[in-house]
């Protein structure tokens, strides 16, 4: 976490104070079962830049739910995995992935009728 205390109206604040981002919630379902490389993350959000994907990285990383392993070898090579902080988000990302299918699937249904 930042140096600065947040203060929080509400835990689903406290929720998006963490998580909150772009592609934030992307990338920790991708980490939910998984080590990941940097080049694996893009594959996954190719519409994101390297820079906002490190940026993203590194925020998690800083809130404690992300560990960065680097390894020094040539070219280096970074994996990205959660913590076991950034495990106990597991819940609530399934449960967003549920919800996301469900409404993919009625919108599309929709889509498909109209």
């Amino acid at each position: 976490m930042s140096d600065k205390k947040r203060i929080y109206n509400c835990p689903v604040d406290a929720v998006l104070g963490i998580i909150g981002g772009k592609y934030k919630p992307i990338i920790l379902y991708h980490l939910i079962d998984r080590t990941l490389r940097f080049s694996e993350l893009r594959r996954f959000l190719p519409q994101t830049t390297a820079k906002m994907l490190t940026q993203q990285l590194r925020e998690l990383e800083a809130d404690g739910i992300v560990h960065r392993e680097v390894y020094p070898v040539v070219p280096p090579r970074t994996e990205y995995s959660l913590t076991e902080f950034g495990r106990t988000l597991t819940p609530v990302l399934t449960a967003m992935c549920d919800w996301g299918k469900k409404f993919m699937g009625q919108y599309i249904r929709q889509e498909n009728i109209g």
